[in-house]
């Protein structure tokens, strides 16, 4: 449409200038507006990965849809309230004024100067029948933000199913991954595949992938910390594992919960670690911030404390009981502060572009939580802008980094597999994980964490692992944590490859150096080189994804011998300096 074209409509309210559709729109915007202006559909689907400016996308067919006058109200539904005033913000921008606080107010007192009104899904749940009436009155367009959040309820989705049943217009967006639950979302359509599931349609969709190549968002390099653990369970025993070795699902939710207690060395290790990597990168990005995503409120002041004496700064904290949490995440945006501390309430939607590096210091494991957690560090500002999260060795969690860029339907009645398997398919473990997600609380009350100590694991980039395990403040870790903040995709592959032939290099000189003390028993010497020995294997394991008992077979075959429990000395660190030529020379690994 013209811009003389626009002369003629009147606003909602005399004298306001016409609703804005001007302002250049990224290529993916572009396609999808034209591919919605095309077919003008009752409802559509855009499914855009997090960062990639969903909200300008809506409210810029919003404003069309304004201006020819086939909608005249507009209602956008949110998941909180912080989300209620974002959009109202970014609304007026483009000159169509959304009311945020109608939520919980009457009719009096709302200004007829407004286009139409942003409300959270528990707002409309609590007034059904007030924006169906709001609905039929006009003509009126609903853009459901993050519709996914309409399975999170029963009441939620049969809520918006039914005041909004008579819209003109219907625009749902979400990011990706969608929800692995039976839960139908209403106004998004289902194909039936041949296995009897359903399976969501999206009318448009860009994947990070592809946001990555255009440059829309950042890439994102994965610190993945593991370490020993130990714990006292409910019977009195006390029991000692690896975070990063292969456990029972149990044996894992337990070693990740001591690693995330505030009392332990480890999640100090981490947060000290990522200050240091935010250090780094506040050299190119000098405004550059950190946010930690926490479990709970209580854990979150406790890392609170953490970061204040690591740092000397108190970071700003948001808490859901704090009613001041919206202008506290306003306030972080628009500083140069370091860190902020939050639980979930920063973990979808919310916009705060200079935040450059996290902490996933959350025992939550869905696909959906991770990718949305993840999102608040994407969004670019500028060209080589290089994010970087850091993880626990949690098998669920590397399995959700390393698949960062798949996309993912929502599929409904998909048949069920046995997650009892430690060696599940990756859909297997999601589903696992998913279900399981309320019982992360019950396990507090059933262990005491004693004891756990971080080591550094491997830096996870574009699927691939670079590095090998190290202690923690090694040098082998401050060559990972010291990489530059601004890079190009293709430059961070070399780099890290550059850093793990350096590791491996410093890694053979110290072996060469070495000498077995003679006051150190046999068996103890063994020990030790057999445990850096599985510490590789299950990280080549993770890398390539082959069973542990593969690499070990495979090590017998190349370098020959007896099995590990029999080997000697030499032959352990035979097949230890083989299994690192795999990792520096990729192309002579075993087929």
């Amino acid at each position: 449409m013209s811009a003389s074209a626009f002369e003629h409509l009147s606003p909602a309210f005399p004298g306001r200038a016409p609703w804005g559709t001007s302002g250049r729109l990224r290529a993916w915007q572009r396609a999808a507006l034209d591919l919605y202006t095309a077919s003008a559909p009752r409802d559509f689907l855009a499914v855009a990965t997090p960062g990639a400016g969903k909200t300008t996308f809506a409210l810029r067919v919003a404003a069309e849809l304004l201006s020819a006058r086939t909608v005249r109200r507009v209602i956008v539904v949110c998941p909180t309230e912080h989300l209620k005033t974002q959009w109202a913000r970014a609304a007026a921008k483009v000159g169509i004024q959304l009311d945020p606080g109608l939520g919980g107010g009457g009719r009096r007192g709302r200004s007829r100067q407004y286009d139409g009104v942003v409300v959270t899904y528990a707002g409309v749940a609590a007034r059904v029948f007030h924006y169906r009436a709001r609905t039929e009155n006009a003509r009126t367009l609903v853009v459901f933000d993050e519709i996914h959040h309409a399975g999170d309820s029963l009441s939620w989705g049969d809520a918006i199913a039914e005041a909004f049943e008579p819209a003109t217009r219907r625009l749902a967006l979400t990011g990706t991954p969608f929800r692995s639950d039976d839960t139908p979302i209403p106004f998004i359509r289902y194909d039936r595949f041949d296995d009897g599931s359903l399976h969501s349609h999206a009318d448009y969709t860009y994947g990070y992938a592809q946001a990555l190549r255009d440059q829309v968002v950042r890439p994102v390099v994965f610190m993945a910390y593991g370490g020993t653990m130990r714990w006292r369970t409910r019977m009195g025993d006390e029991v000692e594992a690896d975070l990063a070795a292969p456990l029972t699902k149990d044996v894992t939710a337990s070693a990740w919960r001591t690693a995330l207690d505030p009392k332990g060395e480890w999640i100090g290790s981490v947060l000290r670690a990522a200050d240091t990597r935010l250090s780094q990168v506040r050299v190119h990005m000098p405004d550059a911030g950190g946010l930690v995503i926490a479990a709970d409120q209580e854990l979150a002041r406790a890392y609170q404390r953490i970061l204040h004496r690591i740092t000397g700064e108190p970071p700003v904290l948001v808490v859901s009981d704090d009613a001041s949490s919206g202008e506290r995440i306003t306030g972080f945006s628009r500083s140069t502060e370091r860190w902020m501390v939050a639980v979930r309430m920063v973990s979808e939607g919310v916009d705060v572009p200079r935040l450059a590096v996290g902490v996933y210091a959350t025992s939550t494991s869905t696909p959906l939580f991770f990718a949305q957690a993840v999102g608040r560090f994407v969004r670019t500002r500028r060209r080589g802008e290089l994010a970087t999260v850091f993880l626990p060795t949690v098998p669920i969690i590397l399995s959700h980094a390393a698949l960062l860029e798949r996309e993912r339907d929502h599929v409904i009645g998909r048949p069920r597999t046995d997650e009892g398997d430690l060696w599940a398919p990756e859909e297997a473990l999601i589903a696992e994980a998913d279900r399981a997600e309320g019982a992360g609380d019950d396990l507090l009350g059933q262990f005491e964490a004693l004891e756990a100590h971080a080591s550094f694991d491997h830096v996870l980039y574009d699927s691939q692992a670079y590095g090998l395990p190290a202690d923690a403040t090694s040098q082998d870790e401050a060559d990972y944590l010291g990489l530059p903040g601004l890079l190009e995709p293709d430059q961070v592959s070399a780099l890290l490859r550059e850093r793990q032939r350096r590791q491996v290099r410093r890694h053979e000189k110290a072996d060469r150096r070495a000498r077995v003390p003679e006051q150190v028993s046999l068996h103890k010497a063994l020990e030790a080189s057999r445990k850096e020995l599985n510490s590789l294997v299950a990280q080549y394991a993770r890398t390539t994804g082959v069973p542990h008992s593969h690499v070990h077979a495979a090590l017998r075959r190349h370098c020959g011998g007896p099995p590990l429990a029999r080997c000697t000395a030499e032959q352990v660190a035979e097949r230890t300096a083989a299994l690192r030529e795999w990792f520096l020379h990729p192309e002579r690994r075993p087929r």
